[in-house]
């Protein structure tokens, strides 16, 4: 096990996670876009995933945390491990109904839980969840959130 450097305030950690934190989310997100993931990429999309929900955790704000959670359940349910993109999934629905972070991205966390559930052909829980997340798309007042999620669920309907 290595130390870490004794010279590190928490200003600096802190300067540290908020650097590392959305360079892990959008390295994860740039093999999401990709559907010609080899194993050692998956791999290293879960590690990226799960570095940024860290990293996130450690110095963001609950917006911050459902957005990670969700971004884990996403690469979760790409990768085929169904229960730790329902976790994932229930914990960025959790987060943000509890903070109340709005349609936005409680419709997302409906959409990551549906997601989760297409893996593992669970059609009640996909139906209820996607049906959410729609019920959610109107009251999303920003054109371009409200267009993200729509994108997304539409693309889910053809699955």
């Amino acid at each position: 096990m290595s130390e870490p450097e004794e010279s590190q305030s928490s200003s600096d950690l802190a300067h540290w996670h908020r650097t590392m934190a959305p360079i892990a989310f959008n390295r994860a997100w740039e093999l999401l876009d990709r559907s010609d993931l080899d194993s050692e990429e998956e791999e290293e999309m879960l590690a990226a995933a799960f570095a940024q929900r860290h990293h996130w955790y450690e110095i963001g704000e609950p917006r911050n945390w459902a957005i990670a959670d969700w971004q884990v359940s996403r690469v979760t349910a790409v990768v085929g491990q169904a229960d730790l993109a329902r976790r994932f999934g229930l914990r960025s629905l959790e987060v943000a109904q509890a903070h109340n972070l709005g349609p936005f991205l409680e419709g997302f966390a409906h959409e990551a839980i549906a997601r989760a559930a297409a893996v593992v052909d669970d059609v009640e829980t996909f139906t209820e969840h996607l049906n959410a997340a729609k019920a959610l798309v109107g009251a999303i007042e920003d054109d371009e959130e409200r267009h993200t999620l729509e994108s997304d669920l539409a693309e889910m309907g053809e699955t």
